[in-house]
């Protein structure tokens, strides 16, 4: 036990991605075990898992398709087991979403960014709030979009879906308060990591798309993923426990 976070761990989901690596590692260097969730990258999980049991404290991996509810079941008691109690859930899990107008989704984008982002959400809630209840409370952090507060054109693939969960989080921080769970959303703006890096390198995001981005920031620069990191830290840490059903925006003043 420390300060900020009781005995146990965050679980980060989507911790193979170029946030959700940052993110992990802000918990572990804030003195918490954290159990990493990856679906594809195990390469990338089992390179985070090292450098998070560098900062002194435990780490576990869990391969997991958010989409299936009995996984996510599973995955659960796996975690609980492995690290005796999951205090905060963070969700930074999502699939590289293609820059498509609205008119021009196919069914299948759609449905997949639903899919993973909203009913893998769901499924989780689902899956730790019952834990949460058992062990005196928790957190849930959800990272949405800035494009929540200021729509971004061509985005919707992400807004879109991440907008359920805002609601959902929302609800849980309704329903969930008087037995100590608390829930918040961090928006990101664009970071200089994950899906910035591989989304450049197809020529989606050229010159002019990062010349007419900036003049929408505050800060004309690219956040990075420990700037996500300390936000999430911050809302899962007993800094926060006054603090539910809220968002913040890291996003460099987007559309402000």
């Amino acid at each position: 036990m420390n300060e900020d976070f009781p005995a146990g761990a965050a679980i980060v989901f989507g911790g193979s991605g170029g946030i959700g690596k940052g993110v992990a590692l802000e918990f572990a260097k804030a003195g918490t075990d954290v159990a990493l969730c990856y679906r594809s990258k195990e390469d990338v999980a089992q390179a985070t898992a090292e450098a998070i049991r560098a900062e002194g404290v435990r780490a576990s991996i869990h391969r997991i398709d958010v989409r299936e509810r009995a996984a996510m079941d599973a995955l659960a008691a796996a975690a609980a087991a492995e690290h005796g109690r999951i205090h905060s859930v963070i969700w930074a899990a999502g699939p590289l979403v293609p820059q498509i107008p609205i008119a021009d989704w196919t069914d299948d984008q759609f449905r997949q960014a639903v899919e993973v982002e909203a009913f893998g959400f769901r499924n989780a809630a689902s899956a730790f709030i019952p834990h949460m209840r058992i062990k005196g409370g928790g957190s849930f952090v959800h990272l949405g979009s800035a494009g929540h507060d200021w729509w971004p054109k061509m985005d919707g693939l992400s807004v879109a879906p991440k907008a359920i969960n805002e609601a959902l989080i929302k609800g849980i921080a309704k329903e969930e308060g008087s037995r100590e769970i608390r829930a918040n959303s961090v928006l990101i703006g664009v970071i200089d990591a994950g899906m910035f890096h591989e989304l450049s390198a197809q020529g989606v995001f050229d010159a002019k798309w990062v010349e007419e981005t900036q003049k929408l920031l505050c800060l004309k620069r690219w956040g990075a993923a420990e700037d996500i990191g300390r936000a999430a830290v911050f809302f899962a840490s007993r800094r926060a426990n006054y603090v539910t059903g809220q968002t913040i925006s890291v996003s460099g003043g987007f559309g402000v």
